[in-house]
Protein backbone atom coordinates (compact mmCIF):
# COMPACT_ATOMS: atom_id res chain seq x y z
CA UNK A 1 0.00 0.00 0.00
CA UNK A 2 1.35 3.05 -1.08
CA UNK A 3 1.08 7.30 0.09
CA UNK A 4 -0.97 9.20 -1.65
CA UNK A 5 0.81 12.42 -2.45
CA UNK A 6 -1.79 15.30 -2.40
CA UNK A 7 -1.42 18.22 -4.46
CA UNK A 8 -2.98 21.88 -5.26
CA UNK A 9 -5.20 21.58 -8.43
CA UNK A 10 -4.45 24.84 -9.63
CA UNK A 11 -0.70 25.40 -9.29
CA UNK A 12 0.64 21.50 -8.14
CA UNK A 13 2.36 21.87 -5.19
CA UNK A 14 2.04 19.45 -2.76
CA UNK A 15 -0.41 20.43 0.33
CA UNK A 16 -0.81 18.49 3.51
CA UNK A 17 -3.84 15.96 4.21
CA UNK A 18 -6.97 16.65 6.35
CA UNK A 19 -8.21 13.82 8.41
CA UNK A 20 -12.17 14.18 8.89
CA UNK A 21 -14.41 11.54 9.85
CA UNK A 22 -18.18 10.52 9.00
CA UNK A 23 -20.21 7.83 10.19
CA UNK A 24 -20.56 4.44 8.73
CA UNK A 25 -22.90 1.34 10.28
CA UNK A 26 -22.97 3.03 13.80
CA UNK A 27 -18.79 3.09 13.46
CA UNK A 28 -16.71 6.85 12.93
CA UNK A 29 -14.44 6.00 9.72
CA UNK A 30 -11.74 8.04 8.83
CA UNK A 31 -11.88 10.32 5.24
CA UNK A 32 -8.52 11.68 3.92
CA UNK A 33 -9.07 14.80 2.00
CA UNK A 34 -6.83 17.18 0.83
CA UNK A 35 -5.93 20.20 2.76
CA UNK A 36 -5.66 23.84 1.41
CA UNK A 37 -2.89 25.43 -0.81
CA UNK A 38 -0.67 27.26 1.33
CA UNK A 39 1.77 28.82 -2.09
CA UNK A 40 0.58 32.82 -1.71
CA UNK A 41 1.08 33.40 -5.34
CA UNK A 42 -1.46 30.34 -6.34
CA UNK A 43 -5.28 31.46 -6.88
CA UNK A 44 -6.43 28.52 -4.70
CA UNK A 45 -4.01 30.32 -1.61
CA UNK A 46 -5.91 29.02 1.58
CA UNK A 47 -3.97 31.90 3.84
CA UNK A 48 -1.17 31.00 6.67
CA UNK A 49 -1.38 27.74 8.53
CA UNK A 50 -2.37 28.45 12.20
CA UNK A 51 -2.12 26.35 14.76
CA UNK A 52 -5.38 24.02 16.33
CA UNK A 53 -7.64 26.12 18.10
CA UNK A 54 -8.65 24.11 21.63
CA UNK A 55 -11.60 22.19 21.52
CA UNK A 56 -14.49 24.37 22.84
CA UNK A 57 -16.43 24.15 25.87
CA UNK A 58 -13.38 22.76 27.57
CA UNK A 59 -12.30 26.06 29.50
CA UNK A 60 -16.46 27.06 29.73
CA UNK A 61 -17.06 23.98 31.99
CA UNK A 62 -16.84 24.38 35.74
CA UNK A 63 -14.97 21.53 37.27
CA UNK A 64 -16.81 19.22 40.10
CA UNK A 65 -14.52 20.87 43.15
CA UNK A 66 -14.72 24.14 41.35
CA UNK A 67 -18.81 24.42 41.80
CA UNK A 68 -19.92 27.37 42.78
CA UNK A 69 -22.93 25.12 44.80
CA UNK A 70 -22.91 25.24 48.17
CA UNK A 71 -23.10 21.82 50.22
CA UNK A 72 -25.46 21.98 53.38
Amino acid sequence: MGRVKHVCPVCGQPVGTIVGRHKTLGAWVPVWAPGPCHNPDCEAYGGPAEPAAPESGTDDQPRPEESSAKEP
